[in-house]
């Protein structure tokens, strides 16, 4: 019934759509296989893209040719830059989007694409030989062969959904849970645990009275993720505020002997950072309210997603508790919140690659690995894709470090330290993050997607002339003044202190309360020069001069460590026979099999003794 495919990819979440994309788009011939094609790519929980470093996370992705930041621009409802009062490196781009039009997006980009073809069937098995990925068997019994084989199969696996007392085997609600995979990896050898996320209760917005919450809006000069300047919606939508209370808590405690979550019911952890609400009131007893943000889930439908009341707790509970919040007295609720538990495989049974040490051309991406969030599980899709493409054809595999992306940073946290609870990407989780920014994704990793073939030669030119056009004005204002009659009115108007004598605009804009257009303001010949760049090319410059002395010191941390980083360690070495090496280090460096002298030290148990040990032997 079927030719042999380059690769499959199990499940259409976000990691499956990004590695289907990225795997077609290099040549590969690609099935991606889901269990329903009406919810491909569905916005299970919040319906937003990014946020504190996961913003960032969705520009590097589309900097280097995927696909969800130029989806999330087509079907947003609001978007909002984050931390703009702190520093360039916590700036974090931010969109509400409609749900709906964000998975009828993706679906047809899946369709656009010739070397993409979509079947609707469950599968239970993946087809083993010789220690290597061969295929995949359906559960209509569907034996269809392949080179590589990318599971991404979210909460799918053996899921089990919670509310209150009752107990339903679904992925999601109104899904079916995906069973026998689990039992197959595990009889390979695999190491399963189980986590567990939850979702709030859904609602109908004509109920709600909005004028008892705080108005959110988007920001007024609208931002993107993609660098391709895709049409983006020209209207944006209202997001409200409100908070819970003393009544309100007081109601969900009496749910809490029926709470799964309290009863030993569900087994899995939970996201550290993003806990249910009966967890907040339980954990933070001394706080009376909790904020309620209220997100429209499209621009037609009037569904609204209650973010900040993720809940297991009775329906009826939740309900009588939903409206005591000031603005829902009166709501209607459209379906319960609820918890849900699944399988997934600690991420230190994989390579770099994302694929498994225990069976060749078999990747792991999404869930699966313990993450949460879309932004994580796209990024690793993405990188899965390229690197089944790239392992069926012998070719160069993507790992990215962790001084050069927020994706290296992930994959290599997940594949080193590995995790017991769903991961979540924060900005300090990244030593570097002082350089990987949102604002210069394309610069850091463009140049690496065109050498893959993802990114065509127009586009690393347009990336080429922001590099150059910003080097030239950082240029320029290192070598020309502005004079204290020119400059001195702008200073007193923002409280800086007034120059005697003429000063360089380098030196101007390195004052905290100086920006690039209070110089453009008072130096008419830059005002013109400027007038000539579009805005993206003036940010990089502004951030370049600021945090010039920043960024030097940083690389140079960089350059001193990249001497571990490159150390290369053969996959094979047998550490054993090094007895100078204590014996859990032995037993975690056996486990992960790092690829370098870099992530053996970032490995949890090898110490820095056990490390000279290393470079004593290697060298």
């Amino acid at each position: 019934m079927f030719n042999k495919y380059n690769v499959i990819v199990v499940g259409a979440g976000h990691a499956g759509c990004e590695a289907a994309a990225s795997a077609a788009n290099l040549g590969s011939s690609v099935l991606l296989i889901t269990m329903n094609m009406g919810v491909i790519a569905q916005m299970s929980c919040n319906p937003a893209i990014g946020g504190v470093a996961k913003g960032q996370i969705v520009r590097e992705i589309d900097a280097m040719g995927g696909y969800t930041g130029i989806i999330a621009d087509k079907s947003t409802l609001q978007f909002r830059m984050l931390n703009l009062s702190k520093g360039p490196a916590m700036w974090s781009p931010r969109s509400q989007n409609d749900r709906m039009r964000f998975a009828e997006e993706w679906r047809l980009t899946l369709e656009s694409l010739p070397n993409v073809d979509i079947w609707q069937d469950t599968v239970k098995e993946v087809i083993v030989e010789n220690g290597q990925a061969r295929g995949v068997v359906t559960s209509l019994g569907i034996r269809i062969e392949a080179d590589a084989v990318v599971l991404t199969n979210g909460t799918f696996l053996n899921g089990l959904i919670h509310i209150g007392e009752k107990k339903i085997g679904g992925g999601r609600t109104g899904e079916k849970a995906a069973t026998g995979l689990t039992e197959q990896l595990v009889s390979l050898g695999f190491e399963s645990g189980r986590m567990k996320t939850g979702t709030p209760p859904r609602v109908d917005g004509r109920s709600l009275n909005y004028s008892l919450m705080e108005e959110q809006w988007g920001d007024e000069k609208r931002g993107r993720f993609s660098y391709t300047n895709v049409d983006i919606p020209k209207e944006q939508r209202c997001c409200w505020i409100t908070y819970t209370n003393d009544k309100v808590h007081e109601v969900l405690k009496t749910g809490f002997e029926k709470s799964p979550m309290f009863t030993g019911r569900i087994k899995g952890l939970g996201p550290r950072y993003c806990p249910s609400i009966e967890d907040k009131i339980n954990r933070f007893a001394e706080r009376d309210r909790h904020q309620i943000f209220v997100e429209p889930e499209g621009f037609k439908t009037v569904e609204i997603y209650v973010n900040g009341f993720s809940t297991s707790l009775p329906e009826d509970v939740q309900l009588k508790a939903l409206r005591l919040i000031p603005g829902f007295e009166n709501a209607k609720m459209y379906r319960p919140g609820y918890a849900i538990e699944y399988d997934y495989f600690p991420p230190m049974q994989l390579d770099l690659t994302l694929e498994t040490l225990k069976v060749k051309h078999l990747f792991f991406a999404g869930q699966i690995n313990g993450t949460t969030g879309y932004e994580e599980a796209g990024a690793q899709g993405f990188v899965a894709g390229v690197n089944a493409h790239q392992r069926i054809n012998d070719l160069h595999e993507l790992i990215l470090k962790r001084s050069e992306s927020y994706i290296g940073v992930l994959i290599d946290d997940l594949v080193t330290k590995g995790t017991e609870e769903p991961y979540r990407m924060f900005t300090s989780r990244a030593e570097h993050r002082l350089l990987l920014r949102q604002d210069n994704a394309d610069i850091r990793l463009t140049p690496i997607a065109h050498k893959l073939g993802l990114i065509d030669d127009e586009r690393l030119e347009k990336v080429n002339k922001k590099i150059a056009d910003s080097d030239y004005l950082v240029d320029y204002m290192k070598q020309n003044s502005v004079s204290p009659d020119e400059m001195n009115p702008v200073l007193e108007q923002v409280g800086s202190s007034p120059l005697n004598q003429k000063s360089r605009m380098f030196n101007l804009l390195s004052r905290p309360q100086i920006n690039i257009a209070h110089i453009a303001k008072a130096n008419m010949e830059f005002s013109n020069l400027l007038n000539q760049y579009d805005e993206e090319t003036i940010e990089q410059t502004e951030i370049k001069v600021k945090y010039d002395s920043y960024f030097a010191k940083e690389m140079d941390i960089v350059n001193r460590m990249k001497k571990m980083e490159d150390k290369e360690i053969n996959p094979d070495f047998d550490y054993n026979s090094l007895i100078s090496l204590s014996i859990e280090a032995r037993e975690k460096l056996l486990k992960v099999k790092p690829r370098t002298l870099g992530q053996a030290s970032r490995i949890s148990g090898v110490s820095p003794s056990d490390i000279s040990v290393l470079m004593v032997h290697m060298s």
